[in-house]
């Protein structure tokens, strides 16, 4: 019968060295293993504090490691996302310029909304109005400025009636068909308006010089009294416009003459107010003069 096989691993103190500490290492673990369970069977509040300090000494190892376990488990997620992040890219790119065009939608039925309501607000407190009608065309490359309007003759239009915006000043009525009318606008050549500085009454001409500008010339002799950004408005001299209607804001002075932009742009205008003259809106809010009674005549007709 053969010798059972040595377990002395030789002559190498190393090895020797090796086996012993584990030996060593392997009771200590049972003995500290028995001493816990004695201790939690004959002293559980001591056992308790022992599980607490431990968990205390032990709580960074426990994060580290539950740290590292959770990255290793999403490894797979990262690479799937990696993987789906041009497509994701895509589909949110398409979202945000959705979202983008909503909110100009959004944005322009704003604008839209307080433009109408600016419009039925003047409608409602100006008693000389006519109608409210839109824009419907205008010219932009030819030498004399015109606007069509969608109402005409038998909506009650007539030639020379004022024509505004909620801006300001349009122009006033050249011509009109039976359904339609043609505006003059304020920047044309022979669209002549008289106006007044709004802060001190200033008085001055505005002519239209047909490339969407205006000619602003002062009545009174002497320095030229504009200023850049000053605002004019309708005098109310002619009989034409009424008066205090915004026309324009001077942007620039040329010596004797200032050069101002119409406040309302009849290519973002769209609803307007078509009002009756300003001398014939005075002649109708004027009550009728009564007829002089005759009082021979009167005592007559009650005299039995």
């Amino acid at each position: 019968m053969a010798r059972p096989p040595s377990r002395r691993p030789g002559h190498n103190r190393k090895a020797q060295y090796s086996l012993f500490a584990s030996y060593v290492v392997a009771m200590t673990g049972a003995a500290v293993g028995l001493l816990l369970v004695v201790v939690a069977i004959f002293d559980p509040t001591g056992f308790a504090v022992i599980r607490t300090a431990t968990a205390e000494i032990t709580r960074p190892a426990s994060i580290a490691m539950r740290n590292m376990v959770g990255g290793v488990s999403s490894i797979d997620e990262v690479l799937a996302a990696y993987w789906r992040a041009g497509s994701q890219n895509v589909a949110l790119r398409r979202q945000v310029e959705t979202d983008r065009n909503r909110i100009i939608e959004a944005k322009a039925v704003a604008q839209e909304n307080a433009r109408l309501k600016k419009l039925l607000k003047l409608v409602d407190a100006d008693e000389s109005h006519l109608l409210a009608a839109r824009l419907i065309a205008s010219s932009s490359t030819s030498t004399r400025r015109f606007a069509r309007l969608n109402a005409g003759r038998w909506q009650g239009v007539r030639t020379g009636m004022p024509v505004r915006a909620p801006e300001g000043l349009v122009g006033r009525i050249h011509s009109t068909t039976p359904n339609t009318a043609e505006v003059l606008l304020l920047t044309d050549g022979s669209n002549i308006v008289p106006v007044r500085r709004a802060n001190d009454s200033v008085p001055a001409i505005s002519t239209g010089l047909g490339d969407g500008t205006l000619e602003i010339r002062a009545l009174a002799a002497g320095r030229n009294p504009f200023h850049p950004g000053d605002l004019l408005v309708t005098s109310g001299v002619g009989g034409v416009y009424q008066p205090n209607i915004p026309v324009a804001v001077v942007v620039r002075i040329a010596g004797e003459i200032a050069y101002g932009v119409p406040l309302a742009n009849p290519s973002k205008v769209d609803a307007v107010v078509v009002e009756r003259s300003f001398e014939e809106a005075v002649t109708r809010s004027e009550p009728a003069p009564h007829a002089p009674v005759d009082a021979s005549a009167a005592s007559n007709a009650i005299a039995p």
